[in-house]
């Protein structure tokens, strides 16, 4: 009895002293990391097992490469989380979509901007006079 209750205070402590499985059970991202990529192999996999043609489902079927991609990815994050890498966000894409919504609420609001941009992308409109006479029941049309 005292040796298989060392074993398992011997297994307590390496369990607590190991900082992967210490990350894994504080870190509530991670562990959900972890959750998606296994369901999304499990969903790549019962798709590629179901039909009669796996090599041919695995090659040609967009679900399936979205859940191996959706898989690869849940991955990633989680083997960066476990080296306790934070993933940098871009902080140009927050300065372009601010932009493009300026850009956007410039051509809502401003008509002189807006006739701007138009006059730029699209050509000018020919610019013509319609006159009709009326001759003894003939019409006569002249353009300039």
């Amino acid at each position: 009895m005292a040796k298989s209750s060392s074993k398992v205070q011997d297994f307590s402590h390496a369990v607590t002293d190991n900082p992967y499985i210490r990350r894994l059970v504080e870190d509530e991202e991670l562990r959900d990391n972890i959750i998606s990529a296994l369901k999304s192999a499990k969903r790549a996999y019962n798709r590629v097992a179901d039909g009669k043609q796996p090599a041919k489902k695995l090659m040609d079927d967009r679900k399936v490469h979205r859940d191996l991609r959706d898989a690869a990815d849940a991955l990633r994050e989680a083997t960066d989380q476990l080296r306790g890498r934070k993933r940098r966000k871009a902080p140009w894409a927050k300065l372009l979509l601010i932009g493009i919504l300026g850009i956007v609420l410039a051509l809502i609001f401003s008509e002189d901007l807006r006739n701007a941009v138009l006059d730029r992308l699209l050509p000018p409109e020919e610019e013509f006079e319609f006159t009709a006479s009326v001759n003894n029941g003939d019409v006569d049309v002249e353009t300039d």
